[in-house]
């Protein structure tokens, strides 16, 4: 089903909205059909790598793969191709991951704005069939106990992510090769130490980014 972006109203993460469909009980709709969709961002592979006790390397052999996007190469989700759904969705219809999914499972149906140093939130008009939904602030839907530290990673790392497109045109082949495997490695590969904050590791490799 086509998303069709309706940002005539913005919520804030204090604002009620009504997409809690509580629990998706008997539902996963939304974890069917999605493709390469699911991009992940370093804090997903933070969360992922800590939670299955695997490397990024183990993760990309099923359960992660690399895309190809606007000229980055950037991971995303695998999907079952017998079943057309995410390979983290069981055999009940239920998300293994649930408490540690990524960004983008944890925000559908709102779509992001972002905003100069500041984001906002709206409603995916018309890509989820829940029939019961109920209002729930936006913070509570995201479920991060860290939101605006999270917040403000997701402003860097969309700031870092189209500085790179601006970048692209400009570089040759074995430039933006050269480059994508840097970036790709400092916040990808390189592991994330469990017992560290993930913000602090990041804002770290973030300042060798800029230095390169």
């Amino acid at each position: 089903m086509q998303e069709e972006v309706s940002p005539s109203i913005y919520y804030g993460l204090n604002d009620m909205v009504k997409i809690s469909c509580q629990d998706c009980k008997g539902c996963f709709d939304c974890c069917q059909g999605m493709g390469n969709s699911i991009i992940l961002n370093p804090y997903d592979i933070y969360l992922l790598t800590g939670n299955l006790h695997e490397s990024f390397e183990e993760l990309l052999e099923g359960k992660v793969e690399l895309g190809v996007e606007d000229g980055m190469i950037i991971p995303h989700l695998v999907m079952d191709k017998s079943r057309d759904c995410c390979s983290f969705l069981n055999k009940e219809g239920r998300c293994s991951i649930h408490e540690f999914r990524p960004n983008l499972c944890r925000l559908f149906p709102l779509g992001r704005e972002y905003s100069g140093d500041k984001m906002r939130y709206f409603l995916l008009e018309n890509v989820c069939n829940r029939r019961d939904k109920v209002k729930i602030k936006v913070g509570k839907w995201l479920g991060y106990q860290n939101i605006h530290e999270l917040e403000e990673f997701l402003l860097c790392w969309h700031t870092l992510i189209k500085e790179f497109e601006e970048e692209i045109p400009h570089l040759s082949q074995e430039e933006m090769k050269k480059k994508n495997m840097y970036l790709l490695n400092l916040f990808f590969l390189t592991p994330y130490i469990e017992s560290t904050k993930f913000t602090m590791q990041f804002y770290e490799r973030l300042d060798k980014y800029k230095a390169y």
